[in-house]
């Protein structure tokens, strides 16, 4: 989409292809290296059981599991090895462990790529408007796995309801949930007969428990800013550090991926670079500043009310929220 900007101008067609090759080496290294430290954390968590030792590398177990969702993200769009059907096969274990299956998160993300903050057909904006009660609900990760869970079961069921799904994609949708929910029931099944609580104490507990953390970087991204076609305008990137940076697959710089989905992660922070230079500026607030102010706005009104093609959650100007105009 060419929207009020164009890509063009942003970075040269020689750029673009620079920018884009592909790299088993770095993204083997993301992936081994948060792989890594979620096993590290694991061993941690195992010595630790029992004591108050636990409530802090459980902590960290999840926050580690619920970001390997940015790895699934980028597999989605290959852009993490060079060969596409190691990018799926990556894809689709880390979709069965997030409880996020593959396939219909593929689709559901190119669907908020292609009409990104359009309400009828962003895959991710497929919802009500926020009210400051259904938000605070969302971000406490307790409607967002009950979308997950029920979701898998529904469809599992051959009930379709996403407008984004389309008629000859039902199938492996369906056959994907179908899949996901048998070997789940498995697992629960092996956890009872075993008498193990493994499953509970280094997955689902401590991944359900720190949702809120990676809801943090979920929210950011469009929420408040214009539903107009226009990227610059509606996506925010994020300000924060290279820790967080490599824990979001650098997700953060948000805007850049949008305008150029196909660059992989690791050349996102040169691609925004080059953004900058063109276009000044993008959208960027930090994770609390943000909560910060989208919790003020639900406060005095819900999302409906506030306009929808102007950028209503904005940084704070010398303590004080600034409003924009209606």
């Amino acid at each position: 989409m060419e929207a009020s900007f164009s890509r063009r101008k942003l970075v040269t067609p020689e750029e673009l292809k620079a920018l884009n090759v592909r790299s088993n080496t770095w993204g083997a290294c993301q992936m081994l290296s948060h792989l890594s430290a979620i096993l590290f954390f694991g061993y941690l968590h195992s010595l630790v059981l029992g004591t108050a030792w636990m409530l802090l590398t459980g902590f960290c177990l999840g926050v580690l599991i619920n970001f390997l969702y940015a790895a699934q993200h980028e597999l989605s769009h290959a852009t993490v090895f060079s060969t596409r059907k190691v990018n799926e096969i990556f894809g689709r274990l880390i979709g069965f462990f997030m409880i996020f299956p593959r396939d219909y998160d593929q689709i559901m993300h190119f669907a908020h790529h292609t009409y990104t903050q359009n309400w009828e057909k962003d895959g991710e904006l497929v919802r009500e408007p926020y009210t400051l009660r259904t938000y605070l609900l969302w971000m406490s990760g307790i409607t967002y796995w009950k979308n997950r869970f029920f979701g898998v079961i529904r469809r599992a069921k051959g009930i379709i309801i996403e407008p984004y799904i389309r008629a000859e994609e039902e199938a492996k949708v369906i056959y994907e949930s179908r899949v996901h929910l048998a070997l789940y029931i498995l697992i629960a099944f092996g956890s009872v007969v075993t008498q193990s609580w493994a499953v509970l104490s280094f997955w689902i507990i401590p991944m359900l428990a720190t949702k809120p953390i990676h809801q943090l970087q979920n929210t950011i991204e469009h929420l408040g800013l214009s539903h107009k076609d226009d990227i610059l305008e509606n996506t925010r990137s994020t300000k924060t550090n290279v820790l967080m940076r490599w824990l979001c697959w650098q997700m953060p710089y948000h805007t850049a991926h949008h305008v150029f989905p196909s660059v992989p992660f690791w050349k996102l922070r040169e691609l925004n670079s080059k953004i900058e230079e063109q276009a000044g500026s993008v959208h960027r607030m930090g994770w609390i500043e943000f909560q910060i102010e989208v919790i003020k706005c639900l406060a005095q009104k819900d999302e409906s009310k506030w306009p929808q093609n102007e950028v209503w959650v904005v940084p704070t100007v010398g303590g004080r929220l600034r409003v924009p105009a209606e």
